[in-house]
């Protein structure tokens, strides 16, 4: 292990346990609050999958959207456990994905970030349109999470119980998420994104790793939607909209999308300096341009170039070779 790595993940352990004691310090305004944050950590961390291929997308706030959707949908009309609407969560919007990927991902860049967004106005525009998804108003008294084995009994209902929940889910998932990032499955998507033609030119199919990214990212963002779905106790088509997209972009760039910590760094301080502005609510748009356009300007690596999680440099690469990886046969691409 480098340095770097050595680093980081100190620095990760000493932020978990820091957020482990937040409900022994803080109330429980705080305590929802840090829930909120390591929602959106997890988001962020399953957003920067898509990106490690080098696309943006508006369409993951929605299938953020369908995990808590199915949860809504399971709780109030089957009264499913917190753990089959988990997995059912993040199945269903992995294969919502999957099918969303054929036609998007026939598409690159610009084109391939406006497919997206008409995808995830169609969901939204199904959502708002269909009764059974309850409409503009969407779902709400959902049952907070409850586990019984024998005598022993917790109700996360509590804000703490349920952040500890979150904390537990959230960590599990960036450890699954950071070794497929460390795979031979992460470092396609890095020199997809780096050398896209190279890899094409060495046997890599491309569009098909691409896809597998979009689907892995939406499990994620679907297993996020779930967690969001408990913690509110309401699902609403608006809270999934273009504004929350957006935002989930810029706090992706300032934050940086190089290493594995700078998207949760920026999910961090800016879900905080996001609070701040609670007051101001009309002034956000704007104050977050001024923030987007100044890290554009004099740090386009984001927050992470700052604290050390320098970028990973573009490998000189010559035909025949990739970044670390040996060249796929045609039947492994």
């Amino acid at each position: 292990m480098d340095a770097r790595k050595k680093i980081g993940l100190s620095a990760a352990v000493l932020a978990l346990a820091a957020a482990a004691m937040i409900p022994a310090v803080t109330g429980d305004y705080y305590v929802s609050f840090s829930t909120e944050i390591v929602i959106m950590v997890l988001m962020l961390s399953s957003y920067r999958i898509v990106v490690l291929t080098g696309e943006w997308s508006f369409a993951h706030v929605v299938l953020q959207g369908v995990g808590a959707y199915t949860a809504a949908i399971l709780v109030k009309d089957w009264g499913a456990p917190f753990m089959v609407s988990l997995l059912a969560g993040a199945l269903v919007a992995g294969s919502v994905a999957a099918i969303l990927s054929f036609p998007l991902l026939k598409m690159r860049g610009f084109y391939f970030l406006m497919g997206t967004f008409g995808a995830a106005e169609a969901v939204r525009l199904l959502w708002r349109k269909f009764n059974y998804f309850g409409g503009t108003r969407g779902f709400s008294g959902i049952s907070p999470p409850f586990l019984r084995i024998g005598n022993f009994a917790i109700d996360f209902g509590h804000p703490a119980a349920f952040f500890y929940l979150a904390l537990t889910v959230c960590v599990v998932c960036l450890l699954i998420i950071w070794s497929i990032e460390q795979s031979r499955l992460g470092q396609i998507w890095r020199t997809i994104e780096q050398q896209d033609v190279l890899a094409q030119a060495v046997g890599i199919d491309t569009r098909r790793y691409r896809r597998v990214a979009f689907v892995i990212s939406a499990v994620f963002a679907g297993v996020a939607g779930v967690l969001l779905a408990y913690a509110f106790g309401t699902v609403t088509p608006n809270r999934f909209n273009l504004n929350f997209a957006l935002y989930l972009m810029i706090w992706a760039i300032v934050g940086g999308t190089r290493s594995f910590y700078g998207v949760i760094l920026g999910g961090i301080l800016l879900m905080g300096f996001d609070e701040s502005l609670r007051f101001a609510d009309e002034l956000r748009p704007g104050v977050y341009g001024v923030i987007l356009i100044l890290v554009m300007l004099f740090w386009p690596q984001g927050l992470e170039r700052l604290i050390g999680f320098a970028a990973v440099p573009v490998a000189k690469q010559t035909p025949g070779t990739t970044s670390g990886i040996a060249a796929p046969s045609k039947g492994d691409a």
